[in-house]
Parts: structure tokens; sequence; C-alpha cells
């Protein structure tokens, strides 16, 4: 894979690699109208997804940062956005093109006044991984073998400008309305800064890993402040493989269960024990090791739970709170799923569809035994989005709904679900993390 000696860092340079991508789509348009006279609808659309998919991700990966840290978040919606976008996007989780050896080295030099070679005794002058905000160089210090992830020069500067280029793809895509929008976009760009800071982020997987370490199964690696920066974070290197090559290879079912009930355990301690979670549950952040333990080497998104929150969130998964109208449309006004101001059109709808969303997406919490092998539940997941999808009802509603916070928590069950399904774990029990509640 070839290196990149400079990124686009300026507003005007990294809008006009998006505009070149965005004509690209237009041609792209031209020849499925085109192959729409010579071959059927489904082929020509199928083409047009592809050429698209590789069109947009080709810039994106250009520029990296923001821009292709919005892909990576997409390629988790595996029920909304067609495969050839799922499959194109999910390549930003660990592989892109890294930097090269000069632009490393001056990353160095500006965190600690001297090149990686004299920091560590041996270090790895090209990337073994590559992904949207940072890239991973494996070193040795004193006989340890460590892992060093550098971020890319300019992310955190160019994440408001990024975020104001890719907001109109995001509101059409999602049926955001503009009206009430910026407080979902504040999270998002508040989240993307706390990512782009690994001070924070060293010292945040410090207190995770201190606060997990009891739970069975979970490995984490040590952390080298005295090796670390603001740009740079030097951790041990943890042996295993990613957990997307891990579900690729051939297992038995307790080894398939063991993971997931492993990966389970360390999210809903997070969620109820901690109150702050690791928002990031994609393929890349997990490794497994050859006794078959997990490994968490990523902590750069950490979503905290207010009590205000999580309290009325989790009692709306309650299988008895949902079947109860006066409960149900209490917690749906206490979580800003309704307004005062709503038409009964909007109440009727969107209550409705709260209730099929939530009664699909609660049900595992509502079981002491869960299969998450069960092709049925994910089937009725994606049934429902692309059922909802192509509601015209919609058309002229105000469809930004829920508070501010459902938006990191929903991506990490959206991505522990996916991951759950991947692993086809059976028999996970729900609530075993009670198990591990230290007193």
């Amino acid at each position: 894979m070839k290196t990149l000696d400079k990124i686009p860092t300026g507003k005007i340079e990294r809008t006009g690699s998006l505009l070149k991508a965005g004509a690209k789509v237009g041609v792209n348009y031209l020849k499925y109208y085109g192959n729409k006279i010579t071959k059927d609808e489904d082929e020509a659309r199928k083409i047009l997804h592809e050429d698209n998919a590789s069109d947009i991700y080709d810039s994106l990966k250009e520029l990296k940062g923001s821009a292709l840290k919005v892909a990576q978040m997409l390629s988790m919606e595996k029920n909304m956005l067609p495969a050839a976008y799922v499959e194109k996007f999910s390549l930003s989780q660990f592989s892109v093109p890294p930097l090269s050896g000069a632009l490393v080295k001056k990353t160095f030099r500006k965190s600690f006044g001297k090149n990686p070679e004299d920091l560590y005794d041996e270090f790895s002058a090209e990337s073994v991984n590559a992904a949207s905000i940072g890239q991973v160089h494996k070193a040795r210090k004193n006989g340890k073998e460590l892992a060093v992830k550098i971020q890319y020069p300019g992310v955190r500067e160019s994440i408001t400008s990024d975020l104001k280029m890719v907001k109109p793809i995001a509101m059409k895509m999602f049926n955001i309305k503009k009206e009430g929008s910026e407080s979902y976009f504040h999270e998002v760009e508040n989240k993307l800064y706390e990512e782009t800071d690994y001070t924070l982020e060293l010292k945040r997987s410090q207190q995770f890993a201190q606060a997990c370490s009891h739970l069975p199964n979970l490995l984490f690696p040590v952390y080298y402040p005295e090796f670390s920066s603001e740009k740079i974070i030097t951790m041990d290197w943890m042996q295993g493989i990613h957990f997307s090559e891990f579900t690729k290879q051939p297992h038995t079912q307790e080894e398939l269960n063991l993971t997931g009930q492993t990966l389970w355990d360390f999210y809903m301690y997070q969620m109820h024990i901690l109150k702050k979670v690791h928002a990031d549950p994609h393929p890349g952040n997990f490794l497994i090791s050859a006794d078959n333990k997990l490994s968490v080497i990523d902590f750069g998104c950490i979503k905290e739970i207010p009590e205000d929150f999580y309290i009325p969130y989790f009692e709306l998964a309650k299988e008895e709170n949902l079947r109860s109208p006066e409960v149900f449309m209490e917690m749906l006004y206490t979580l800003e799923i309704l307004r005062e101001e709503d038409s009964p059109k909007e109440k009727e709808f969107f209550s409705k569809l709260f209730y099929e969303l939530l009664e699909l997406f609660t049900r595992p919490f509502n079981r002491e035994v869960f299969d998450f092998s069960d092709e049925s539940f994910f089937r009725e997941i994606a049934d429902l989005g692309q059922r909802y999808s192509r509601i015209s009802d919609m058309k002229g509603m105000n469809t930004n709904r829920g508070s501010k916070h459902f938006i990191y928590l929903n991506r990490t069950f959206f991505g522990l679900y996916n991951m759950m399904h991947d692993l086809k774990s059976k028999g996970i029990i729900i609530n075993n993390y009670r198990h591990f509640i230290k007193e």
C-alpha cells in the first residue's frame, strides 16, 4: 500500500477533495441511467452503489480524520446502507494508506524533540495498522514489545470544517431536519475532539483497564505515559488477531460463546456499573489471543451516561414498562422522543414507531439467556429499518427525535449487536455482569 507524504489540512484543500468525489458521483449516475437501458434495475443500481462507494471512500481515505471517521461509523450501519458502502467503508476501521516515514518522524520531533529510533530501542518505520485518526507502529524498549499509535497531522484542527462538509450528506441520509439538529452535531463534534486528545485517551485507557481488570477473560495493555503525548500513545503490544479475522475462522461453539459472553459482560459492566462506555465497538478495536482471551486496545471514544438519561433509558427497556401505555408515553417525553408541540399525527406515528423499535431492540434485556445466532432476530431488525425508511408519512415531519445521548448509546448497541451476531454466540447470560460487582 502506498504511503502519504502529505495530508490536506486546509479547508479549501479538503473541500476540493470532496468536490472531486462529488463530480465522480455525478458521472456514476449518468452511467446508471445508461445501464438501466441495457441491464435490469437491480443490477444497474448495484453497479451505481459500488462505483459511488469506491469513489467516496477513495476521497475520504486521503483526507483521513473526521471525514473518514464518519465513514467508519457508517460502516457499522449494516441495516441502513447498501452492502457496497458497508463493505468499502469498513476498510476505514484498520486499512487505509499510512503516513510516510518522514511525516512520522516529524510528529515525534514535535512531541519529544527526537526521532522515534532515538526514543525506543527498536522502531518499525512501516506501520502495521492505519485507521481514520491514527496509525500504529511496532517498537521495542527494554525487552518489551510495544504498540505506538501516532495521530495524523491536522486531524484535530480540521474537525469543525470536516463536519460542515459532511453535515449535508448526513442530514439527507438520516432524514435530519435543520431545526433542532445542532445538539446532535455538537455531540459528535465534542466526541471527535475527545478522540483526538491522546492525553485524555491515555488517562481513560488506564482508568478502564483498572476498573475492568477483574472481569474474566479480558486483557488490557499497559500504557507508558513517559513515551506518550497529545499526538502519540505508547502501550504494550497485544498478541492476537483482529476480531473480524477471528469470526472468519472455524471455531467451536464453546469458543464462540466464551468470546461472546466476555464481550457482553464487558459492555454491561460499563453500562450499569461504570456509567461510562467504550462507544466504538467495531472489530478493529478488539484482538483475540491464541488462548481465546479478548483484548481491548483502543479507548478513544468514551461516552459518559448521565443518571437522568440512564434511568429512563433502561426503564424503557423493561418489558412491563413497554406494555404499560402510561409509563411508555411518560418515558417517551422524558427521553425527548415526543415533544409537547407535536401534532396528534406525529405523536401517533412516533409512539408506534418507537414501540416497535424498542420491543425489538430490547428483547435480549427481557430474557435471562439470549441466542445471538438467531437469524430471525437480525432479519427482523433489517426488515424494520427497511420498512420505515420507505414510509412516505415521515416526509414533512420533524424527525429529529430523542436526547443527544442516544447518538453514542445507540451506536454502541448497534456495534455490540453486530459483533455478537458475527460471533454467532449462543446461551449468553444477559445479567452475568452482576457476579462481578465489587463490594
